[in-house]
């Protein structure tokens, strides 16, 4: 869809600058967006690879078994069966880790490995299990400690201060992240008891 409505919104612009007569400065502001995009993706490649590569030597170290065990008591609430698995454990921990650092891409894969771990292990395969789900919720919705994403792009946007957004950030990504896990375990406690009623009747 977002694929369309871009192809339309060129197709409108193209259209406008032919009527108008203002092909010239299309052109222009075309390759100058060009430019700043291809200067943009190269700073947040730069941190990207930073954040990255410090991730994967953190769990090289064993690191980030060190943080499962230490985060383990709140972790294990959230994500009460995944984490009696430890490679699973290892895995959502590199993935809460990333999105505190506000790297939602370098967390995906960790992610991704966390959820096929818990889903290999599960009574059904087919059906998601409560703690991916949550765990993707919380992707969504993660709290961000340093939001190194939007740092950089308020960098690159010229921004004389690019960090003063650290308090605002706490509070709404704390608050979006504390009401994604209550409705996880409210969505979990009513799927569990339909499914004991189904049981029970069947």
């Amino acid at each position: 869809m977002s694929g369309k409505v871009f192809a339309a919104l060129c197709i409108a612009a193209i259209v406008a600058a032919l009527v108008t007569g203002d092909g010239a400065a299309l052109t222009a502001g075309a390759l100058a967006g060009a430019e700043r995009a291809v200067t943009l993706s190269l700073s947040l490649c730069g941190m990207m690879c930073l954040w990255s590569g410090l991730l994967e030597v953190l769990r090289e170290a064993g690191a980030l078994d060190k943080l499962s065990g230490i985060s383990a008591g709140l972790l294990r609430r959230i994500f009460p069966r995944a984490f009696r698995d430890p490679k699973s454990a290892g895995c959502i921990t590199a993935c809460i880790c990333a999105n505190l650092l506000g790297m939602g891409n370098a967390a995906t894969p960790f992610a991704l490995s966390a959820i096929r771990q818990i889903q290999s292990t599960a009574p059904d395969p087919t059906r998601a299990e409560d703690d991916a789900i949550t765990l993707t919720v919380l992707c969504c919705c993660s709290l961000n400690l340093i939001p190194s994403t939007l740092i950089a792009l308020r960098h690159a946007a010229g921004s004389s201060s690019p960090g003063e957004i650290l308090i605002p950030v706490w509070i709404v990504s704390g608050c979006c992240a504390l009401f994604g896990i209550l409705i996880c375990r409210l969505a979990s406690r009513i799927g569990a008891r339909r499914r004991t009623r189904e049981v029970s009747h069947g």
